[in-house]
């Protein structure tokens, strides 16, 4: 096992942690700029820093360049124009108003699309299926025989390494969407049985002038989500 250090120099590292944490948001739309490898792998190495369950790491990761990437874009893209964009899962009532505003900032807001043009929004959502555009694509995957509880040991590792993208100027985001599909993935990506798929991420320079980069969803106050004990 390679053991790293916590002081490797973090050479592209250019923003405080509240800063990062702070200005980090989903990026939907990316310049035609390519993103140096050496600026990933840093990114991988820092979030390799995350804890985890007894230290067992379970995450693994590829990465999608070039035409590995279009292929699994363009296999995605067909899959989903094919049978239909896959059924969201239903959340419980409470959490419904905030998929709805969600979506009327995502889809209105930024893709300027209306809630009955049928077919502008079902472009709009296959977009996430070529990874919006950006020049990298990443997969996280999970050992198979780990059960979910797991995986929030890999929600870690991808929580570091969002913010390391942020802090050294790279858009990022995290897509669930890509999960859905797993079987295709696996297939164009040949990922055998012993992992699991659970999200893709799209990575590259974000384009400052998209509507869609500049959506910011609100969050709940401190005092909404912490019970104080003494």
């Amino acid at each position: 096992m390679e053991t790293e250090s916590a002081a490797d120099p973090p050479r592209q590292i250019s923003m405080s942690l509240e800063t990062a944490i702070l200005s980090r948001h989903s990026t939907r739309l990316f310049l035609p700029k390519p993103v140096p490898m050496d600026a990933i792998e840093m990114a991988i190495r820092l979030a390799n820093h995350a804890p985890s369950d007894s230290n067992i790491q379970p995450w693994k990761l590829y990465i999608l360049t070039g035409a590995s990437l279009k292929n699994l874009s363009d296999a995605l893209t067909a899959a989903a124009t094919e049978h239909k964009l896959p059924k969201i899962p239903v959340l419980p009532e409470k959490y419904t108003p905030r998929r709805m505003e969600f979506g009327g900032l995502l889809y209105g807001q930024g893709w300027g699309v209306a809630r009955d043009d049928q077919p502008n929004r079902l472009n709009a959502a296959l977009r996430n299926y070529s990874f919006f555009g950006a020049p990298v694509g990443l997969l996280i995957c999970m050992d198979s025989e780990l059960e979910g509880e797991e995986a929030l040991s890999v929600g870690l590792f991808l929580q570091n390494l969002l913010l390391a993208f942020t802090s050294m100027g790279l858009g990022s985001c995290a897509q669930i969407s890509i999960a859905q599909y797993e079987d295709v993935v696996k297939r164009e990506v040949k990922i055998g049985d012993q992992l699991k798929v659970l999200c893709g991420v799209a990575v590259g320079y974000e384009d400052t002038e998209a509507n869609d980069n500049k959506i910011r969803t609100p969050r709940d106050s401190v005092a909404e989500k912490v019970v104080f004990l003494d």
